[in-house]
């Protein structure tokens, strides 16, 4: 290779290291602001006079791994007032049995299941979740996946936030248990590693966080209200993202729960972990592109191998990439075992190495192209929006109630 290109090489792979041990210190700054405010939160929180009444909307399709325990986590809150209201499009999924299950299992519960098979758009979940909305009996309304396993106290900790009237929206961390599979595991470790702290040092440099993950969003009807409702997101992909970002926008604060939840990850196969990941990164690109922009500058193994190669293993680019590996080690466990409380970290640790290697290279083909899969379906993504590859629309125009049988 001529020299003049190999010392290019070097000059772009040296100042990538260098740009990634910087985030590598902003996001343990924002592991520790984050591990400082849960010990403060944990540390005067009191038992509140009044808890107020909150609707749990759960929009399902097919059974996700776990489903049952996920299921069950949420009928045994100490909790005294809350509704689960349970919606699928299509009165022939799978998830319908599961639910009829649920409502033998607890039959002291507030549990109802709801048929909504009108076509609002693209976005599946939101067009269910609009048709859900009017069964909601409550102000406070809760939205998190079918996956989500959470803890007994889980309702009391999400919605405290809310007792301060700034605060328009709570969501949560989560942890991924992973399946045995190879393409599962690199799903978890990536929550873990790289998209927790990622979060975090979102919170860190933006002053606090301006929007929502699926695993938790908290918030008041009156406020959903205000930005358009659940209609108003139908055509976004990361719907989650712009519901938080949304009501960000009234002037209120977004605030990331100190509860952490499990997210059960499907048995991925290699392959469906690779478009998983895809998808992920295409919708990053559409709803924060200069975010997305920015993780070419997280990729310090990658950058710094190409440094050690660009250099011949220049004795100080050894060092480089010895202080590279060690400080992604300790984001990275810091990440998966101080903040999530993630004890599959120390088993899964042999593979951080192939999901380093592997993230660039999505990132890279996630810059191109705009087509992805969604539970089943295939959508092209124009700046956040979905828009269907092929398939009419349905359309009806009452929401069934699926009763107790």
């Amino acid at each position: 290779m001529h020299v003049t290109v190999r010392l290019l090489i070097e000059t772009i792979a040296v100042l990538g290291t260098l740009a990634s041990l910087g985030f590598y210190a902003i996001a343990g700054l924002g592991i520790v602001s984050f591990l400082q405010a849960r010990r403060r939160s944990r540390a005067n929180s009191a038992p509140h006079e009044t808890l107020p009444p909150v609707s749990i909307l759960k929009p399902l399709k097919g059974i996700d791994p776990q489903i049952w325990e996920a299921f069950c986590s949420h009928c045994e809150q100490d909790y005294p007032d809350y509704q689960l209201i349970f919606g699928v499009s299509d009165p022939d999924d799978p998830a319908v049995a599961v639910v009829r299950r649920l409502q033998e299992k607890y039959p002291a519960r507030q549990i109802e299941l709801l048929v909504c098979p009108r076509d609002l758009g693209a976005n599946r979940k939101l067009s269910t979740l609009a048709q859900m909305l009017p069964s909601a009996r409550h102000e406070i309304l809760l939205v998190n996946d079918s996956d989500i396993r959470v803890e007994r106290d889980y309702l009391r900790r999400v919605t405290a936030p809310l007792a301060d009237a700034a605060v328009g929206l709570v969501t949560c961390l989560y942890r991924g248990v992973a399946g045995a599979t190879v393409g599962s595991k690199l799903e978890a470790l990536g929550i873990s590693t790289d998209f927790t702290p990622g979060v975090l040092s979102a919170r860190l440099l933006e002053g606090g966080v301006h929007f929502g993950l699926g695993s938790t969003m908290v918030f008041r009807r009156g406020d959903l209200r205000a930005i358009g409702g659940f209609e108003s997101l139908v055509e976004f992909l990361a719907d989650d993202y712009e519901l938080g970002h949304r009501i960000a926008g009234l002037d209120k604060r977004v605030e990331l729960s100190e509860v952490a939840v499990d997210t059960f990850l499907p048995a991925y196969t290699f392959r469906q972990f690779l478009d998983h990941q895809l998808r992920w990164a295409r919708s990053v690109r559409g709803s924060r592109s200069w975010g997305y922009a920015g993780l070419l500058l997280t990729f310090g193994l990658p950058w710094a191998l190409l440094a050690l190669w660009s250099a011949r293993a220049a004795h100080w680019t050894a060092w480089l990439f010895a202080v590279t590996v060690a400080a992604r080690l300790v984001v990275g466990l810091a990440s998966a075992a101080a903040v999530l409380g993630d004890r599959m970290i120390w088993r899964d640790l042999y593979l951080f190495p192939l999901r380093d290697l592997i993230a660039p290279l999505v990132w890279a083909k996630g810059l191109v192209g705009n087509r992805i899969q969604w539970r089943g379906d295939e959508f092209y993504l124009k700046q956040g929006r979905l828009e269907r590859v092929a398939g009419e629309a349905t359309s009806a125009t009452e929401i069934p109630r699926l009763s107790r049988p």
